[in-house]
């Protein structure tokens, strides 16, 4: 019988090279932009288009219970496969606006059947320490996210083709080794049949609850701060004549969160998921009420900055969906964490547009002041009273 930390590993790999489908799109857009006559609003459309997908593919997941009613390995592996698919199409040389569009949705939507189920295939196998096992994973769904920057960062990224062939073949194997290395943990329980109340219901739960809406107002924050990193990373640019690798640094700064993720599963064995839910949106709040003066400081200073608001703006995330993992009754993990999902991701798009509208209206060293709004009321659900 494999060990839960062979296991723990292959979820690991599989996480990391599925997701990496994720930002394969941002981290070209200036190829894609030019292939399809987008504009600088290309960025918000394409990562909106994906989060979207996500959006309603796990709204379908929770709705249908299909983390809770048929093998999870087995979802994982048709949602790299067909993720993969859609990834691929960006490779046509006459993809016009509404098939860009229409791929990045159903690579999102697939996306709904490994980010989540990931998670609850790791639920199975860990009834203690959950936590640190999601730190783990979670690391690697933010490594997986940053791997199509790096590939931009580095000569092999200058090549179009080879940032999306290398993402999707990574996606497809990622799914396959799942599916024949892991079966069904020894925790699952299966859920015999739909119930469409179950999901609103979950909600009448205090503790999942809260957590709930913590996750929220995280979620409000972290996409559209990744989604902008390398704007960012070009207005300091512009503003102090400098030539920092926007590729290269955006990557290594969504990279950063996955060290965080892990250091944060570490330390919620000590100190528990909340206070390091906690700690995280505290400093991440701070990053973005300073976010203004970032622009002003030397390039050490400015790249440090974002670095630790790299690490701060994820490594609650593992943390919130133990918190929620740990609120409802066994049976029903999967259809919650898909659950959590679906809304977070919601509200992530709101977030998104909101900063994309900002940046060609205001000064766009003040765009990351609104996210300053997540931080705060996940602090405040948090902050309540103790579970």
């Amino acid at each position: 019988m494999k060990s839960r930390g062979y296991i723990l590993l292959i979820i690991i790999l599989a996480q990391f090279a599925c997701t990496s489908v994720w930002f394969a799109g941002n981290s070209v857009v200036d190829e894609l932009a030019l292939r399809t006559g987008f504009g600088t609003e290309l960025i918000g459309y394409i990562l909106s288009s994906v989060q979207f997908g996500f959006i309603i593919g796990t709204l379908t997941f929770a709705l249908l219970m299909i983390a809770d009613r048929f093998s999870p390995s087995r979802v994982f592996f048709v949602c790299a496969v067909l993720a993969a698919l859609c990834n691929l199409v960006l490779l046509s040389e006459h993809l016009s606006k509404t098939a860009l569009l229409s791929v990045r949705f159903g690579t999102g939507f697939f996306l709904a059947g490994i980010y989540p189920i990931g998670m609850k295939i790791a639920a199975d196998y860990y009834e203690k320490g959950l936590g640190k096992a999601l730190g783990y994973l979670v690391g690697a769904l933010v490594f997986g996210k940053a791997f199509p920057y790096l590939i931009k960062g580095i000569g092999w990224g200058n090549n179009f083709d080879a940032v999306i062939l290398s993402t999707s073949l990574i996606a497809a194997l990622g799914g396959l080794l799942l599916w024949w290395q892991v079966p069904d943990g020894p925790f699952r329980r299966p859920s015999k049949k739909i119930d469409l109340r179950v999901g609103p219901g979950l909600f009448k739960l205090p503790a999942f609850r809260k957590a709930s809406f913590g996750y929220f107002g995280h979620m409000w924050e972290l996409y559209a701060f990744w989604a902008f990193v390398p704007f960012a990373v070009q207005t300091f640019n512009s503003l102090n004549e400098n030539t920092v690798s926007v590729p290269l640094w955006a990557g290594l700064i969504i990279a950063i969160g996955g060290i965080s993720c892990i250091l944060g599963g570490l330390f919620s064995l000590r100190y528990g998921s909340k206070k390091v839910a906690v700690t995280s949106l505290f400093i991440s709040g701070l990053l973005c009420l300073a976010s203004p003066l970032l622009f002003h400081f030397s390039t050490f200073i400015f790249l440090t900055a974002f670095c630790i608001w790299g690490m701060a703006v994820t490594a609650d995330s593992p943390q919130f969906s133990s918190l929620v993992a740990s609120a409802v009754p066994p049976e029903l993990k999967g259809t919650a964490l898909t659950l959590m999902n679906c809304i977070g991701f919601a509200i992530s798009i709101i977030s998104i547009e909101l900063v994309s509208s900002l940046a060609v209206r205001i000064d766009p060293t003040y765009i990351f002041l609104v996210l300053t709004l997540g931080p705060v009321l996940g602090l405040v659900q948090l902050l309540k009273k103790s579970y």
